[in-house]
């Protein structure tokens, strides 16, 4: 084992080393906001630093990714804002330098549009940022393409746009309507402008706009075909180690013949997370009736079957409720199920654990309230732009709470490892063949309440380069990473407890997972940040690295058929069949959703054309709650199993398990992937811009894929039902006092 833990330390720290190099050039080359935007020839200021930033608080107000998106980052509804700014300016400069022709550019012979398409090219990619004055400057012409699109995005935010689900008076300020436009002209301008000394943008030719020749760069091209290479290579690499180990070592414990949790004795602590499985379940069915509200935006921008509903829940807010809660209670699921476990790890009850659960319960309700009412009040407009930043919504996609919720709900994640950590410390302290499972049980819990800080490490000011760097350590690495491990070890010490698995084994298998998995996932985290105002050095290493994250996938199959298995070795197993359903889904959707949906997107030359499109969403569904969601169904269940004295409704668990696997493939493959393969096809050929645009997705047949949806939805909506029902009735059942 010394040898596992050698590797295991270092994986870990020179993948920190290179994601934190990598961090320290996004720093220093990250797109520069200018002092001013000068127009050629004149004194005259068009916008100022102060605007811009500003111009990014109000965008963050209203919603920020929430109501469309930068860069390719945030929801699907209303347009990339970059994107269809850039595309906008160019069709207005071509149509007025057609003029003396007598024709819209669209008409011109192709001479005459590639005569002007040269000059817009030049005009638009040459960078004219002084690094000594630190200004801007662009011509009369493009000021006046400024003006015209400034006008038209006014009128989106202040008269509101029904096919982008946004409301009338979403912003009625004056001075923030034209500060919103000096950010929103500035995100294309980083977007659309080779950086100094270079031939490609600061986002690498994102988005692929032809009428300024964006196109896909060839280092993206390198890599992705690399990242591929690596790909086959490393998974030949998996599945010979694991022909070569499967037969090595047998099984020489007997498994009982009976239960062996039925003779554990539950701690006052334990029952006392009994109420987080209610709240989650309370959680779990709100999440769900506003994603049906957000997804209905799509098709009825305003209106909820007719009802004017966006005058008081409008689509950014209820998009922002429905990821927000997701991330919510899957983290509460796998949070109290981790206070549950603890005193199985010690075997004894530890001063004050009960108060402090019940404490941290408490404060979670206030955050998760808190934050509600502020995002609210925040798109509303009814705060002060730095109030927002603290208390309303930051705009940036699952992590939209203000930063005082953050920072209260970092405190309760640093009671939670104590309340935690505590338990497993005495577990290690025995010395016995739980400890290398124990050691890395302990890692992952800390890990899981120091990497929360991460989302604390930007301001109200910092560059939008700067933010998402941030957030994909907080959404990637809390979130895919340090909880996954923390995942595999739980159940890996729930089969110990079990005596399906040796202990020995289960702590040299779960670090050997950790290190092939961390192997990738640290640094796999730069694969979301290819195109964000980064430097080239993100794809080179986001697309080697995440393509390792895929390899472990590889062998799901197999966890799986090991996992039916274990319901065959005793028949008091059978108690514990539907948690082991649950993590039989989880390796599935590992599978689909994590693993070919997630490398569906992963190659630069791939999300180049489909990033923020619906392939994203086919990947964010299936792995959000396909892995994460199941996951803390599962645990959940397990935890109940262990509590509850009653022979369980099979058949309530049968409709809820196969009612939410059923839609939520019914809901990817009618609907979801269909919707991404159009807007794929539409990036390729007609460039992003139209990929995310109104005419597309209103569309005739576009719509009537949209409402395929519902097939999906329903169907996975009724296993919703029956979940939490089974739930709430089976943990009102262990919570209320027996009778004699």
């Amino acid at each position: 084992m010394k040898k596992i833990w050698i590797g295991f330390i270092t994986i870990v720290v020179l993948s920190f080393a290179a994601l934190l190099w990598v961090g320290v050039k996004i720093y220093q080359e990250k797109p520069p906001i200018p002092e001013k935007v000068m127009i050629e020839g004149t004194d005259e200021v068009l916008f100022t630093k102060k605007n811009i930033q500003r111009g990014q608080n109000v965008w963050e107000s209203i919603g920020g990714m929430e109501v469309g998106s930068i860069w390719g980052h945030g929801s699907y509804v209303a347009p990339d804002w970059s994107a269809d700014w850039i595309h906008k300016e160019a069709v207005f400069l071509l149509d007025k330098w057609s003029i003396p022709y007598g024709k819209y550019y669209d008409n011109l012979s192709l001479e005459d549009k590639g005569l002007l398409k040269g000059r817009l090219i030049s005009q638009i990619k040459t960078n004219t940022y002084d690094s000594i004055t630190n200004n801007i400057t662009i011509t009369l012409d493009r000021k006046e393409a400024i003006l015209s699109n400034s006008a038209h995005y006014k009128d989106i935010f202040s008269n509101g746009h029904e096919e982008y689900a946004i409301p009338k008076e979403m912003l009625t300020d004056e001075s923030k309507l034209d500060d919103l436009n000096a950010f929103l002209f500035w995100a294309s301008w980083a977007a659309s402008t080779n950086r100094i000394g270079d031939n490609i943008t600061y986002t690498s030719n994102w988005p692929h706009e032809p009428l300024i020749d964006n196109t896909i760069t060839m280092d993206a091209q390198i890599w992705s075909g690399f990242s591929i290479v690596l790909l086959l290579l490393f998974i030949s690499i998996m599945v010979w180690y694991h022909i070569r180990s499967s037969h090595n070592e047998e099984n020489d414990d007997q498994i009982p013949d009976i239960n062996p949790l039925a003779k554990i004795k539950l701690f006052p602590s334990q029952k006392a997370t009994l109420k987080y499985f209610l709240v989650i379940s309370f959680l779990i069915v709100l999440q769900v009736v506003l994603g049906i509200i957000t997804v209905h935006y799509s098709v009825e921008g305003q209106a909820f079957f007719g009802f004017e509903l966006s005058q008081y829940l409008p689509y950014t807010i209820s998009r922002t409720w429905h990821t927000q809660l997701a991330i919510f209670w899957i983290a509460a699921a796998w949070l109290s199920t981790g206070l549950f476990i603890a005193p199985l790890v010690s075997n004894k009850e530890l001063k004050f654990q009960k108060f402090g659960i019940n404490f941290l319960f408490i404060a979670i309700l206030i955050v998760v309230l808190g934050s509600m009412v502020g995002e609210w009040l925040g798109v509303k407009q009814y705060l002060e732009l730095t109030t927002n930043f603290f208390f309303g919504h930051q705009g940036y996609e699952y992590m939209d709470l203000g930063r005082f919720w953050q920072i209260l709900l970092a405190v309760g994640l640093v009671l939670w490892v104590f309340l935690v950590g505590r338990h497993i410390l005495v577990g290690i302290r025995r010395r016995d063949n739980t400890r290398n499972l124990l050691i890395l049980f302990l890692i992952s819990v800390i890990a899981i309440g120091a990497f929360f800080f991460s989302g604390l490490m930007y301001g109200e000011n910092s560059s939008l380069s700067v933010i998402n760097y941030w957030r994909w350590w907080l959404v990637h690495l809390w979130v895919e990473g340090f909880f996954e491990v923390f995942a595999t070890v739980v159940i890996a010490f729930l089969f110990t407890k079990m005596k399906l698995i040796k202990e020995k084994t289960a702590g040299r298998v779960t670090v050997l997972s950790a290190i092939i998995f961390l192997s990738g996932g640290i640094i796999g985290t730069l694969h979301h940040l290819y195109f964000s105002g980064t430097p080239v050095h993100a794809i080179a290493l986001g697309a080697t690295f995440s393509a390792l994250e895929v390899v472990p996938l590889t062998l799901i199959g197999y966890e799986i058929w090991e996992n039916w298995n274990l319901l065959k070795v005793k028949e008091w197993v059978k108690e514990y069949k539907w948690p082991i359903y649950f993590f039989l889904a989880v390796s599935f959707w590992n599978m689909l959703g994590a693993g070919v949906f997630g490398f569906l997107i992963n190659p630069p030359i791939a999300l180049y054309y489909i990033q923020g499109l619906n392939t994203t969403a086919v990947h964010a569904h299936t792995a959000l709650f396909g892995v994460y969601g199941m996951l803390g169904m599962g645990l959940i269940l397990f935890a109940l199993r262990m509590i509850s004295k009653t022979k369980w409704n099979d058949k309530v668990l049968k409709i809820s398990f196969w009612s939410l696997n059923i839609g939520l493939l019914a809901m990817v493959v009618f609907s979801l992937l269909p919707q991404g393969i159009l807007q794929t096809l539409a990036s390729i050929k007609e460039g992003y811009w139209y990929a995310r645009s109104s005419e597309l997705l209103y569309s005739p047949s576009f719509q009537v894929i949209k409402w395929l949806r519902i097939i999906g939805d329903i169907i996975f909506s009724v296993g919703i039902g029956y979940f939490c029902w089974f739930t709430i009735k089976e943990t009102l059942k262990c919570m209320l006092p027996r009778d004699n």
